[in-house]
């Protein structure tokens, strides 16, 4: 099957430039000695989540229940999941996910704590689990490094559960506070008699620079295997690494500086994550993109010297790739001209 052949609009991913960037990092982290414990909330892709073990990583991050059972169903047999996890359907999936693969969370709150205490104080195995810290995302997480260890001493007095560590998920850029809390959490942990093997330090924005927090253990990369107009912006690569674009044709050309696409809200992620527009056209790049609706793109074309005509296709880099993934059932996988494969998204919607 070529590229021609394929209805728009439609997902492609470029496999060698997903390879590429999986392969780069590895090698960074490698020279670093720092693990790799890729997030699969970006390609909800079996094959892609065993491909990275397969280059060497310790095992993989989901976000929620739903993806860490998919992958699991898939051979998957390491899985991180960092979120709090609340309410009794949710527990005794986590009960029966965690005698089926080698499996970890987190918490930030002795409510959190107590729930899993609840569910796993009389299994055979015990649930690991980190504390969150908020390294200063202001998302969530303890507030400070006291807090974490004060949590992770509920942890380990808790019959079910075994302390492991900390995780976070820290803002872009902030290196020196990031690693400053980690430090001290660290050190405090270790004063108590606590045992913090795993710091586990995420993001794909600032993961060149993952190696400057020394006291981190892993790095949690996300978006790193497609890329997408945001990492550009923050310098992490550049176009040529984009391995993920949206194929969409000109439907409409209502005025000469207006182009319409079959591409809107519902192939394109609404995010503009601070930046001009809704993704950036390959072939056009001085267009922009103004406006989504449900099926509709608007293009700016005023930019463009030459500008496209009814019925032509266009490919698309949107600005959070990861977003793009959970819209189509399906991806087109790439390899130049030809379509190597076409692959359920099998996470898709499992944000349960």
């Amino acid at each position: 099957m070529k590229l021609s052949e394929i209805d728009t609009p439609a997902v492609l991913i470029d496999v060698d430039r997903a390879e590429a960037n999986l392969e780069r990092f590895q090698a960074y982290a490698d020279s670093h000695k720092l693990a790799v414990r890729p997030h699969i909330k970006t390609h909800k892709l079996p094959r892609f989540a065993k491909r990275q073990v397969e280059l060497g990583a310790v095992g993989i991050t989901c976000q929620k229940i739903g993806e860490a059972e998919v992958m699991a169903d898939a051979g998957l047999k390491d899985i991180f999941l960092p979120y709090n996890i609340i309410g009794k359907s949710k527990l005794d999936r986590l009960v029966a996910l965690n005698k089926r693969v080698q499996l970890a969370v987190t918490a930030d709150s002795e409510a959190t704590v107590n729930g899993l205490a609840a569910a796993f104080r009389k299994q055979p195995k015990s649930l690991i689990v980190l504390v969150e810290c908020d390294t200063g995302a202001g998302r969530c997480g303890v507030q400070s490094p006291q807090e974490a260890v004060a949590l992770a001493k509920l942890i380990e007095a808790s019959e079910g559960l075994k302390f492991a560590g900390f995780m976070t998920y820290p803002k872009n850029g902030g290196i020196s506070e990031n690693e400053a809390f980690l430090s001290a959490a660290k050190q405090l942990a270790l004063d108590a008699g606590l045992d913090p093997r795993i710091i586990s330090n995420g993001g794909s924005p600032d993961m060149w620079r993952a190696h400057e927090v020394t006291t981190a253990t892993e790095h949690r990369p996300g978006t790193y295997i497609y890329m997408d107009r945001f990492q550009v912006a923050k310098g992490v690569g550049s176009f040529d690494d984009c391995a993920l674009t949206v194929l969409a044709t000109i439907v409409s050309r209502p005025t000469g500086n207006r182009a319409i696409i079959d591409a809107g809200s519902k192939s394109l992620t609404s995010d503009t994550l601070g930046m001009e527009g809704f993704g950036r056209i390959v072939e056009y790049p001085d267009a922009v993109i103004t406006s989504l609706s449900e099926e509709h793109g608007t293009i700016d074309l005023s930019a463009c010297g030459n500008k496209p005509q009814i019925g032509e296709r266009v490919r698309i880099i949107p600005n959070h790739a990861c977003v793009v993934s959970n819209l189509f059932d399906k991806v087109n996988l790439i390899s130049g001209d030809e379509v190597v494969e076409i692959a359920d998204v099998a996470a898709r919607g499992r944000v349960d």
